[in-house]
């Protein structure tokens, strides 16, 4: 594994169901029992360990990965084991291929969802200015707390519309109007392209799988033709809660995204930072 840096952050729950459940074309997707067996995968898993989906059911992930590589995801999954958060990796050399992956990872149902896109050239731009952007909020109040974190986010991320809402207080930060707002309850965590093909996940008659919690899960065709009606073509969800009331960041975008971690991870600590900055002016207030 090269350039490895890792980070957990707690993510809100994904619908389950495994009726008709693909991945984006974007990502790749394993689903592994928990001593790393191939339970699933997704149709184009190739392009990742440079196998068919078909030859690596039933079979133990390092008999196709690099030992080292497996061996430092491994050790990353045995810190996570226990807690609701997602692990993640960064430039990871899974094969002879010269190509890095940056992975996901998360412990569903006892069963151990891994995700990996292709890893970006600019590792740190995002997680390096959340500290930043959080500090920008210190001398705001009120409203003013949740319209500063609304429009940071917008810049942390670099979409279109940032809608944060906490219980019945609402801000939104965007560029331009839109036609109506997502419902971002029962759709994937991440889109990074609602027009993007969708992949099929291998054996598609499972009785049992956690597929569905998958950060990169593709939407339904329904949801598909929803957002596309509403012209927004990629999205970023992160769920919180702050003084026990849930809170939220739905970030829409009318042009499409390539999925990356990094970008997550650093929305998700955005999240958890305001969290602490929002139960900090509550205590104050009141």
């Amino acid at each position: 594994m090269e350039t490895v840096q890792e980070f957990a952050g707690i993510t809100g729950a994904a619908p389950r169901t495994n009726e008709g459940v693909r991945i984006q074309s974007s990502a790749y997707l394993l689903e592994l029992s928990l001593d790393w067996i191939v339970l699933r995968a997704s149709e184009n898993i190739h392009g990742l360990v440079r196998e068919s989906h078909v030859s690596l059911i039933d079979e133990p992930l390092g008999k196709f990965v690099h030992s080292q590589a497996l061996h430092d995801l491994r050790n990353l999954f045995s810190r996570l084991s226990g807690t609701t958060g997602i692990g993640r990796a960064y430039s990871v050399r899974l094969t002879d291929s010269r190509e890095l992956f940056d992975i996901a990872f998360q412990v569903v149902d006892g069963r151990v969802l891994l995700e990996a896109v292709p890893s970006s050239s600019s590792y740190g731009e995002f997680l390096g200015s959340v500290g930043g952007l959080i500090a920008g909020l210190s001398n705001s109040h009120g409203q003013a707390l949740l319209d500063g974190a609304a429009r940071r986010m917008r810049a942390l991320t670099g979409y279109d519309r940032v809608t944060l809402r906490c219980g019945d207080r609402r801000a939104e930060s965007s560029r331009g109007a839109f036609s109506g707002a997502a419902n971002p309850t029962d759709l994937p965590i991440v889109i990074a392209d609602v027009d993007a093909d969708v992949v099929g996940i291998f054996p598609r008659d499972a009785e049992e799988s956690s597929a569905g919690a998958a950060l990169l899960r593709a939407p339904s065709p329904e949801q598909r033709q929803r957002l596309a009606e509403l012209g927004i073509r990629a999205i970023v969800h992160v769920s919180f809660e702050a003084d026990e009331v849930s809170c939220e960041f739905c970030c829409e975008s009318r042009k499409s995204h390539g999925p990356t971690f990094e970008l997550h991870a650093a929305a998700e600590l955005y999240a958890q930072m305001f969290a602490l900055r929002l139960e900090l002016d509550s205590a104050t207030n009141h």
